[in-house]
């Protein structure tokens, strides 16, 4: 074999080889411009696309779920302050005791010592829960 020819068989080899992305990470051959998106040649899909389709769905749901929640928790606590009534025995948000001796639309009166009948006024908002319902002669 001859030099020419060893050379003319490299040539030959080398134009044969799979071209890959060049040393700026772009292909090497572009895709026709009719070509189908799977043809051989076309850019791969970008993975960081396929994990927003993936985690896309999950983050909605999980906003759909809490405003759920929250409006169902909403409409319990409206429920809750609208039945304060008077003689009910309820805890406030700070951990006071008491019983309902006055109500009005923003405020609840509580006895809190039953033997000396001191009285504390709280924000009905403050009204935790009603621990034991009271009836007309009191508790």
């Amino acid at each position: 074999m001859t030099l020419a020819s060893l050379s003319e068989l490299a040539i030959l080899a080398i134009s044969r080889l799979p071209q890959g992305p060049d040393a700026a990470g772009t292909p090497a051959a572009a895709p026709a411009a009719g070509a189908p998106a799977g043809a051989p040649g076309a850019a791969p899909a970008d993975p960081g696309f396929n994990i927003l389709l993936f985690v896309l769905p999950i983050l909605v749901l999980m906003v759909v779920f809490s405003a759920v929640a929250q409006r169902k928790e909403k409409k319990r606590r409206e429920a809750l302050l609208s039945a304060v009534k008077k003689h009910d025995r309820v805890m406030t948000t700070g951990g006071v005791i008491g019983t309902v001796v006055e109500t009005s639309a923003d405020t609840v009166v509580l006895r809190i010592d039953e033997n000396s009948s001191v009285r504390m006024t709280f924000a009905r908002s403050a009204v935790q829960q009603i621990l034991k319902e009271g009836g007309e002669a009191g508790a």
